[in-house]
């Protein structure tokens, strides 16, 4: 087994548990039981996320405590959108708390979280979901190739 640390361009496989500060966990490789791979500074984590794990090798168990600018963020306020409730399809009932899919002009869709209702206006939050959020990174490294 390689016990090459991990540094910038080197391939990493681990399974990574994201939890809030209550312990509930938003996000974790090990429910689907397939690790994550990928190749430091490919972007497929954020600076700070990769910063975590910098000298870590294959076997290593760590957690870390990132505040909301190290992780996900704070909220934009620009990523706040207002939307006329009567412009939604017939089946689609906006509920506060609710995750809808919105179309966007390329194509793609875009997870919206809907905060709040007054009147004919649903206010649609396209923040990350876990922006403001403090989360802990668990990770488990499996291994670490050049």
């Amino acid at each position: 087994m390689s016990r090459l640390p991990i540094e910038d361009g080197r391939e990493v496989v681990m399974h990574f548990t994201i939890k809030l500060t209550d312990d509930s966990v938003a996000d974790s490789t090990k429910m689907s039981g397939k690790p994550a791979k990928f190749r430091m500074g490919d972007g497929s984590l954020t600076e700070n996320f990769e910063a975590c794990l910098i000298g870590l090798r294959a076997g290593a168990e760590r957690s870390f405590t990132l505040a909301p600018e190290d992780a996900f963020g704070q909220p934009n306020p620009d990523n706040f959108h207002y939307v006329d409730t009567g412009k939604f399809p017939p089946d689609v009932k906006p509920e506060v708390g609710a995750i809808l899919a919105f179309t966007q002009p390329d194509g793609t869709e875009l997870p919206g979280i809907v905060r709040k209702i007054e009147g004919p206006t649903a206010t649609i939050d396209f923040n990350h979901p876990l922006a403001g959020q403090t989360v802990i990174f668990d990770v488990e490294i499996i291994s670490v190739e050049p």
